[in-house]
């Protein structure tokens, strides 16, 4: 058998028609009520065909059967981010310095002047999200002038969430900051007494600004975005991701920046499905795109590897609020005229679509516009609709959600802007952003993910960590427990309910027979290890419809073969993703291992000395000689 040795395992009975993939020895949480738990499945033609303990799927291996042992470990369905800015993410990944999961500022900078010295004249160093100053020791972001220092000379961009960007002297000229720049709409340039830009870029509240600046650095050719994207997906395939639902995105045009994950699919290289979004991109011109869009293609053009989903997240420009907690919320203008017609288009062509809507005012905003349109029989309607974020959002807004037919897509993005958010609001609102519970017991779809890359990381393990801790990065206590969602809530949230937003509830997120093959064996199992440690899960194997996507432990080398990283200074060469750190729990049992050995220590030396083999220990002085007179 091409397989790892597994000792009594013999082709079955059925071994002409042998599993593609049979796993066994596993603790395995299908997700399935009928039958929650089993220690062994079956794969063949990227389906489960066979579920339960390791005698029953015994006999679905054949002589071509890859047999994988899972060594008593937890197996889960492969996790679903319904809000993953993926295609974006794969297309300057290789690109950006990663200090997601970074413990200390003074190592996030060690790493940029590292990378400072390996990074090519004409290109930039850019640190774009998945961090928070909270996660750091320090507390606190890096200065212009520690990024001037640790690079002299190679533009650095470091951007911190969508409140504010920092660039060192190279970067602020490389991007064309002068004196003379003025400020763009809801946007900041920092500037010293002379009127000179210091470096500092700020979100007030709108994040355009900090968009624009990094859309001045220099991009991939079209083979390095190949490679590129493929390396991030085997990122994702690292924390157990099998799935993501792209929510588009600011600067992310179709279908330019949408052909490297159609050629990768068109030649099966995919190893995360993705259903994906269209985003009008230019203000004043949204209606014009959404009709050229609605007439050339429909959701679910595609197939289970690649498929469109709908339109969003956003679908007007003026309609959309930003998520800076460190401003006041912004107040919108008018703007229910263009967005209602915009809606009213995509639902005759039974288009699809997402919202963002970070806050209540705006969600009701919305509502008042679909409310009209369901006057005229246009909600509830078959097409699936849904709120991203709605941090704010209030039990009377979830029930007009609910009685048009809406879902709700959250992210974790408190596990980042929990202090900022609590600091501006007090910590009993924050206590409800967003309401969990309420939006639980509305019975509306809910679904999970990390609005990844740039304001949350995109290691789903944090967002599972906040969701079962209610803690942010920093280990800030944001819910109380009565307001926490159980272990097995969130894993739902994060397997089928992603399948829900793309209407693949029936196939997806759930180990069963005649279900999609993706699951993951996990580095530690979710529903035992201490709630601290969640964050720090990784998979050690990654199956994706029967292929092993990714491999790690003892099964390194089982997955699929990547092409070179290219190019050679990218940072990802170096560092690699997300720096992963011992779990909280691992430093105390250490400490008390440590305290264990040390008490252990004195016994003995107390022993030896009790037998004269060692002298008594004598006490210790009344002065230390080193303070003494």
């Amino acid at each position: 058998m091409p397989t790892m040795p597994v000792g009594g395992v013999t082709p079955g009975a059925g071994a002409a028609e042998g599993a593609d993939v049979v796993l066994r020895n596993a603790r395995i949480h299908t997700g399935d009520p009928s039958r929650p738990s089993a220690t062994a499945l079956a794969v063949r033609a990227g389906r489960i065909t066979a579920v339960g303990d390791d005698a029953e799927v015994a006999a679905h291996v054949g002589p071509a059967t890859r047999v994988v042992d899972a060594l008593g470990r937890r197996v889960v369905p492969g996790l679903n981010d319904s809000h993953l800015h993926v295609i974006r993410g794969g297309l300057n990944y290789v690109l950006e310095l990663r200090w997601d999961g970074v413990p200390s500022l003074r190592q996030a900078l060690a790493m940029l002047r590292e990378q400072a010295g390996r990074t090519p004249k004409g290109q930039w160093i850019r640190v774009v999200g998945g961090w928070s100053a909270e996660q750091f020791a320090e507390r606190r972001m890096p200065t212009p002038a520690e990024l001037n220092e640790a690079a002299p000379d190679t533009p650095v961009f470091v951007l911190h969430l969508y409140q504010s960007a920092i660039l060192n002297r190279a970067a602020v000229h490389a991007a064309g900051f002068t004196r003379d720049t003025p400020n763009p709409r809801g946007g900041q340039i920092v500037r010293n007494r002379d009127g000179h830009p210091n470096g500092m870029l700020l979100a007030a509240p709108s994040a355009l600004i900090l968009y624009s600046t990094l859309a001045a650095a220099p991009t991939l050719d079209a083979a390095d975005r190949k490679v590129s994207t493929r390396h991030f997906l085997r990122e994702l395939n690292r924390f157990g991701l099998t799935s993501a639902v792209d929510a588009a995105g600011g600067f992310q045009s179709f279908p330019d920046n949408y052909a490297t994950v159609i050629e990768l699919a068109r030649d099966r290289e995919l190893s995360v499905r993705i259903g994906y979004h269209l985003f009008p991109q230019t203000a004043g011109q949204e209606i014009a795109d959404l009709t050229r869009w609605v007439q050339s293609v429909r959701p679910g053009d595609g197939d289970e590897w690649l498929r469109l989903n709908g339109a969003g997240e956003n679908l007007t420009w003026a309609a959309a609020d930003f998520e800076n907690f460190s401003e006041p919320r912004p107040e919108l203008g008018t703007y229910e005229a263009e967005f209602e017609q915009a809606v009213r288009l995509l639902l005759e062509y039974g288009w699809g679509f997402r919202l963002h809507a970070t806050y209540d005012e705006t969600i009701q905003r919305d509502l008042a516009v679909f409310e009209k349109l369901a006057s005229e029989g246009h909600f509830p309607g078959g097409s699936r609709w849904l709120f991203d974020h709605a941090e704010t959002v209030t039990p009377a807004s979830l029930e007009r959600i609910a009685a048009l037919g809406g879902a709700i897509s959250v992210q974790n993005r408190m596990s980042f802007q929990g202090q900022a958010f609590t600091d501006r609001y007090g910590p009993q609102a924050a206590a409800h952003t967003p309401p969990l519970k309420e939006m639980l017991a509305s019975g509306l779809p809910l679904a999970a993910g990390t609005d990844a890359t740039r304001v949350s990381s995109y290691n789903p393990w944090v967002a599972l960590h906040w969701l079962v801790t209610g803690r942010t990065v920093g280990d800030l206590a944001l819910y109380p427990p009565d307001r926490l969602v159980s272990r097995e809530r969130a894993l739902e949230l994060y397997t089928r309910g992603g399948a829900r937003i793309t209407g693949e509830d029936d196939v997806k997120g759930v180990l069963k027979e005649g279900w999609y093959a993706d699951f993951a064996i996990l580095s530690h199992d979710f529903f035992a290890v201490p709630p601290e440690d969640i964050a720090h899960i990784e998979a050690v194997l990654t199956v994706v419809g029967g292929r092993i996507v990714y491999a790690a432990a003892e099964y390194e080398g089982l997955d699929e073969a990547l092409p070179a990283l290219s190019p050679s200074w990218s940072p990802v060469a170096r560092f690699g993703g997300y720096q992963a750190t011992l779990p909280p729990s691992a430093g105390a049992r250490q400490a008390d291992l440590l305290a264990q050995a040390v008490a252990e220590g004195e016994q003995h030396r107390q022993w030896r000395a009790a037998c004269g083999l060692a002298a008594p220990r004598q006490p210790p002085a009344a002065l230390d000689p080193c303070f003494g007179p």
